[in-house]
């Protein structure tokens, strides 16, 4: 046999054995499990004892290639980030100290108006968000990317697929021309604390952008000098629009916060996904009592 044939015949086998995993990947993918070749991964979606909200934060972030043991997450560096701490806490000590565990316990209440203290994704497990973009600003702007945007550029980070997501969203956004005046002078990346408290803002990992403030209503702002846990008078100028289609790329929204901050969207794709699946189930459990 020639080298030729023997060249034709290895090129052959190589495009066969590059079909099949892509076929498998696709069989996973199609039983909501993300492809990948760490059979830890897979075991650990799979476990029916394994609580609902580390199965999604490890389809959500796949990328940082996560294991889950004896209640902690550990990161391929060695970092570990408890899940659940196992401390009461009210709703202040949940935004203030929250574990993982605690991400999930409010509702991403899609309402005109919302819910009684249902802020999900004000709550932040610190320790895991730093462990994904960065501890510092010096770690998070190693991989923050420009994003076009509405004429200007923006940063984000590249990690977990946030800047391609906003990407994304300008680009459909681009094609509702009535939206523009809502996207100028938008700000991401800003390494801060939140107003009035000590735990760090979203901004700070690159994951968060600010539309433009001329059509944005904050809950400060229209409850002058009110507590956390007061009533609260709300106000909105977003178009739905808008949060429909930074939803459809990961984004949640400010505006649907009982402490409403409408020009705020945040890339948090395991509270969509969770919120997703209680919908779910909720509508599965009322057809049932019908």
């Amino acid at each position: 046999m020639n080298s030729s044939m023997i060249n034709m015949r290895v090129a052959v086998w190589c495009v066969t054995i590059s079909l099949l995993a892509l076929t498998n990947s696709s069989c996973n993918r199609c039983k909501g499990i993300l492809h990948t070749t760490d059979p830890t991964y897979e075991a650990i979606v799979s476990d029916e004892n394994v609580p609902d909200e580390v199965r999604i934060i490890m389809d959500c972030y796949p990328e940082q290639r996560l294991k889950f043991k004896d209640n902690r997450f550990y990161f391929p560096n060695g970092t570990q980030v408890i899940y659940d701490d196992k401390k009461e806490k009210n709703f202040e000590e949940m935004l203030d100290d929250s574990d993982i565990k605690d991400m999930f316990k409010m509702d991403y209440c899609r309402q005109d108006t919302p819910t009684y203290l249902a802020d999900a994704g004000r709550s932040r497990c610190e320790a895991f968000f730093k462990g994904m973009y960065g501890s510092s600003p010096k770690e998070v702007k190693k991989n923050l990317v420009r994003v076009d945007w509405f004429g200007k550029k923006v940063r984000m980070t590249r990690v977990n697929g946030a800047a391609k997501q906003l990407s994304k969203v300008a680009q459909e956004m681009a094609k509702h021309p009535e939206l523009e005046k809502y996207m100028l002078s938008s700000v991401s990346f800003y390494w801060r604390k939140v107003r009035g408290a000590q735990r760090q803002s979203a901004h700070s990992y690159g994951i968060a952008i600010d539309i433009n403030t001329e059509y944005s209503n904050y809950w400060l702002w229209s409850n002058k000098g009110a507590a956390e846990q007061d009533s609260l008078h709300y106000e909105n100028r977003i178009p739905q629009k808008i949060v429909e289609i930074f939803e459809k790329y990961g984004f949640i929204w400010g505006g649907y916060w009982y402490h409403f901050d409408t020009m705020h969207f945040e890339y948090r794709p395991e509270i969509l996904r969770y919120q997703t699946q209680t919908d779910s189930l909720d509508t599965k459990t009322n057809d049932a009592h019908a």
